[in-house]
């Protein structure tokens, strides 16, 4: 007794019903028929399941091109992890990357300055001594500065003077040693 079964087949890139007769070995259901031993006639249930799922895995599945050029050039699918233009379409500068210029303060001396991360988000929940501490300002550490120099004009680092600037005591260093 043979049961029409139906089996998804895995065919460029698209899941596509395949109907099969249990009993007849087609060129649908394996091309590969050397790989896969002679099918014994249907008898019981479990063999009616496991014979078309046996001649699904023979097929050989194929890839669309953008697979097959990723893995020989894996720069198509990794994104660089920094936006920094070297040379701008317009002009031809440099440019800044303005994640920096928002985030970040340079003062005068070259120490970079930031706000903790957090500092406005979800305060309701935040115990005051908490939003206390996230209201404080950090100084970025030299290698950091080193990194946020590189990705910024030289007009970002430029001396600007404020009407009442509540940085201009941190803008010399004074009795620090370098």
């Amino acid at each position: 007794m043979c049961f029409p079964v139906v089996v998804l087949v895995f065919d460029q890139g698209l899941l596509r019903p395949l109907s099969v007769s249990v009993c007849a070995r087609t060129p649908h259901t394996c091309r590969l028929s050397g790989l896969i031993h002679p099918a014994p006639l249907c008898k019981s249930a479990t063999a009616a399941v496991r014979a078309p799922l046996r001649g699904a895995v023979c097929q050989t599945p194929r890839y669309n091109l953008l697979q097959r050029v990723s893995a020989l050039v894996p720069s198509l699918t990794q994104q660089p992890s920094r936006s920094l233009t070297y040379y701008s379409i317009k002009k031809g500068k440099r440019k800044s990357v303005k994640s920096v210029t928002d985030r970040f303060m340079r003062l005068h001396c070259g120490l970079w300055i930031r706000r903790k991360a957090g500092y406005k988000k979800k305060l309701w929940k935040k115990l005051p001594a908490r939003r206390k501490r996230l209201r404080e300002i950090v100084f970025c550490n030299k290698t950091q500065c080193g990194l946020l120099d590189k990705m910024t004009t030289s007009f970002w680092k430029r001396r600007n003077w404020y009407v009442d600037d509540p940085y201009l005591k941190y803008h010399d260093r004074v009795n620090l040693k370098p």
